[in-house]
């Protein structure tokens, strides 16, 4: 009787073994690779698999898109300035027998490629390029990126550059060539006015040339204007014109 238990309790005990090794549940977002005696013989999932144990075996992969973080990288540009970018990478499984397959560990492999990848693309461009196109420049290093990874199984979603950092030279030098810009910008704005008032000053003048009627009404809105002043001193402008004439009139015949 003692014994029929012991039996019972090892064929239990088989079989729960057996279950844990053969019965397999993979959620929506993960696929299995199937190697039986060693060889590939498909993926499978999600859903519920059946595993012959010893003989075959099964490696989950996930199909979610990964975050992973670049490290600061030494980066120096086309300019030949040192500076530190990070970034942060986006990618995702879409074939998972060549990921599992074609590399080894594809987190390390994928992470080290990008930080290459982001110094060799970087290395290309000028300071400026960085700070002002780091649009332009996380499509290149994406597009870089998912050629490489391609082979691996693995699609690069996007990459976005977080930081430049700089140093405080660089940064005294870049803020320096801002407030230049900013006095080149000024004093052009400033000639282009006065260019635009000479022309109009030039345009009035060949106006109140043709008109002398209206240089006299010039000339009593000026007095007006002195006029309203709150000052204790006036200056009365006096047409040489007037003075012409007053002298003509003082002349006696001959």
């Amino acid at each position: 009787m003692m014994l029929d238990y012991f039996t019972y309790a090892a064929i239990a005990l088989l079989i729960i073994i057996f279950l844990t090794q053969a019965v397999r549940v993979l959620r929506e977002y993960e696929r299995g690779v199937i190697f039986t005696l060693g060889r590939f013989t498909g993926v499978k999932g999600p859903g519920l698999i059946i595993l012959i144990p010893v003989v075959q075996q099964l490696v989950k992969v996930d199909l979610r898109v990964v975050v992973q973080v670049v490290p600061p990288q030494d980066v120096i540009s086309r300019d030949n300035v040192s500076v530190k970018v990070n970034a942060v990478l986006y990618f995702r499984i879409v074939d998972p027998e060549r990921a599992i397959i074609k590399v080894s560990d594809y987190m390390a492999a994928t992470s080290q490629l990008a930080q290459t990848t982001l110094r060799s693309v970087l290395g290309k461009h000028e300071l400026d390029e960085m700070l002002a196109e780091r649009d332009r420049l996380n499509a290149d290093i994406q597009e870089t990126l998912d050629k490489q990874t391609d082979v691996w199984g693995i699609k690069v979603n996007a990459v976005e550059i977080k930081d430049i950092d700089l140093n405080e030279t660089m940064v005294r030098a870049i803020a320096k060539q801002a407030e230049a810009e900013r006095l080149r910008r000024a004093k052009v704005i400033n000639a282009m006015g006065e260019q635009q008032a000479a022309e109009k000053l030039v345009e009035a003048g060949r106006i109140l040339a043709q008109e002398p009627q209206a240089m006299q009404l010039r000339y009593f809105a000026a007095l007006h204007d002195i006029a309203g002043e709150r000052s204790s001193t006036v200056v009365f402008p006096l047409p040489m014109n007037l003075l012409d004439h007053l002298t003509r009139r003082g002349e006696a015949p001959t």
